[in-house]
């Protein structure tokens, strides 16, 4: 199994792994928009930039498309994979959800104007600074296991911690998601406008599915 990885350097001059990090940046790159257009939200309902920063997102998500119809067309035969391919695939797969999740977050928020009432505000945007966390955790997680993989690295703890950090992350999300749908769904808002936020806040909730799952598809491939 191990003779796979000098084999692959000898016939690709770059790994299909490498463009994984290439994909992951669009991820930081939406996340960033969101947490942008959530402030500019909250703060005083759809603001003016709101139209053009989901224009952006769309922009990223569709270059992230391509990224990933790049790297999926241009996989060396099966035997000459460093990792099992469909464990890459189903990364991909996770990965890119990631993305549309976010888009879809974006989709949600601006539907129509909701005003958010102060007692959410904070709980909204500490929910989407969870999720960015999750996001951020996923680069370290990748890059160490682009590591091990590829025999530059012999750190196998130090990448397993990175996942634990992904999967805390992810947890976080999930309870504190579910706590704040409770009391929007309790609350006195139109009913709406609470249809309209809990699906925004599932969408960010499946962002942080996506991490977890990205990072238990990472485990499978450094898996002995």
């Amino acid at each position: 199994m191990f003779l796979k990885i000098p084999f692959f350097g000898l016939i690709a001059k770059r790994s299909p792994m490498d463009g994984l990090v290439e994909h992951y940046d669009k991820i930081s790159e939406c996340v960033a928009t969101i947490d942008e257009s959530l402030e500019c939200y909250v703060s005083g309902g759809v603001c003016r930039e709101f139209e053009e920063l989901t224009k952006t997102i769309d922009t990223i998500e569709n270059h992230a498309d391509k990224i990933k119809r790049n790297i999926r067309n241009h996989l060396p035969r099966g035997l000459f994979m460093a990792v099992d391919k469909s464990t890459f695939l189903n990364y991909t797969k996770f990965q890119d959800n990631i993305l549309d999740a976010a888009q879809d977050a974006l989709h949600w928020l601006g539907m129509r104007p909701v005003a958010i009432p102060n007692e959410f505000q904070k709980e909204l945007i500490n929910l989407l600074d969870s999720v960015r966390h999750a996001t951020e955790l996923l680069g370290p997680a990748l890059k160490s296991t682009i590591g091990l993989v590829h025999g530059e690295s012999l750190d196998r703890s130090g990448t397993k911690d990175c996942y634990r950090k992904v999967r805390h992350e992810r947890e976080t999300i999930r309870k504190a998601a579910n706590k704040l749908q409770g009391r929007i769904y309790n609350s006195d808002m139109d009913f709406k406008d609470i249809y309209q936020v809990i699906h925004f806040i599932d969408c960010l909730g499946d962002m942080g599915h996506n991490c977890e799952n990205c990072v238990d598809c990472l485990r499978n491939m450094i898996a002995r």
